[in-house]
């Protein structure tokens, strides 16, 4: 049984679990709390919010396109949310609501752009990254915003009310059995993958392209807008620019993972393996004192040397 399922696991993803338990190992070497539960269990609340930008992200890339939008998508779910919780009784009920509904709306212009207009995706969804942060520049008057998460966004962000279980890595459990539903047990998610192998080819055997596409840009803000809610419930509070620490590795999970860079392969186990190795990596970084320079170019390096393992196409001969 156990060859059967090492068979059907893709090699890249065993090769990012045997890279997690390197990392693991290098880890105890500097600390000998590094592999103590208490620890391993913070670094799955802070892979949490990570993981569920990527989750919504590993529809996107799919699909062959990209979001780079995430950055001020993720800041607007956490300024939104925070804001309404300034309004009141009813604004602390419709607090993380408003967030992901935002993330929701920007997630639908995307679409709509790269779906309808037939504009590229990175043109496009960087433009709605500019104008997310034009709104949140004006929202806020330049400033941090003086609204403070409500008590519902800390609690999910940062307790514990389930055995001892980060809430944040229940949530993203939630977000994560929806995705590996919609992958693996839905015409949509069938649609996701050939839309990604030949969008062309997808259209021409019936498949309403545009829908497929537009929906999974939706999925990709709602995503992001979450992310940021609890990013605001973890530090209390919303930020300038709090999500620009996510885009780079959010891709490179994703592409960590095993998800074909160009679109039509992948697996939701990898995009996991692949958040956990980068969060381990960004944990050692900050005990060996990395700056945050030499991060980027880590996440940089991982990026180009997975497209260059596994994300050209093919030579026609």
């Amino acid at each position: 049984m156990q060859v059967r399922f090492l068979k059907r696991v893709d090699p890249i993803v065993l090769a990012v679990f045997g890279c997690i338990i390197a990392l693991l190992f290098i880890g105890s070497l500097y600390s000998s709390n590094f592999l103590s539960p208490d620890y391993l269990l913070q670094q799955l609340q802070v892979a949490s919010f990570l993981g569920i930008i990527a989750s919504g992200l590993m529809l996107i890339i799919l699909l062959g396109q990209i979001d780079l939008s995430i950055p001020w998508v993720v800041t607007v779910g956490g300024m939104m949310s925070t804001t309404a919780g300034g309004w009141g009784q009813m604004g602390t009920v419709l607090a993380i609501p408003i967030g992901i509904a935002c993330g929701l709306f920007a997630g639908l212009v995307n679409g709509v752009g790269v779906a309808y207009l037939r504009v590229p995706s990175m043109i496009f969804t960087l433009s709605t990254n500019v104008l997310a942060q034009g709104l949140m520049i004006v929202h806020t008057s330049g400033y941090a915003p003086q609204d403070r998460a409500t008590a519902a966004m800390h609690i999910i962000a940062v307790g514990r009310s389930l055995f001892g279980i980060p809430n944040a890595l229940l949530v993203w459990g939630a977000v994560a059995l929806v995705i590996i539903i919609l992958l693996t047990r839905t015409l949509f998610g069938r649609r996701v993958y050939a839309i990604g192998n030949c969008e062309s080819a997808a259209y021409l055997s019936g498949v309403e392209t545009r829908h497929v596409v537009l929906i999974c840009f939706a999925i990709s803000g709602g995503c992001s807008a979450l992310s940021g809610v609890l990013l605001a419930g973890y530090s209390t509070h919303a930020y300038q620019a709090m999500g620009d620490a996510y885009l780079l590795p959010a891709i490179a999970a994703v592409v960590l993972g095993g998800t074909r860079i160009l679109g039509g392969r992948g697996t939701f186990l990898g995009t996991i393996a692949g958040v956990v190795l980068i969060t381990l990596l960004q944990s050692i970084l900050s005990v060996v004192q990395m700056p945050e320079a030499g991060r980027q170019i880590i996440y940089g390096i991982v990026i180009i040397t997975m497209l260059l393992l596994y994300g050209r196409e093919p030579v026609e001969q």
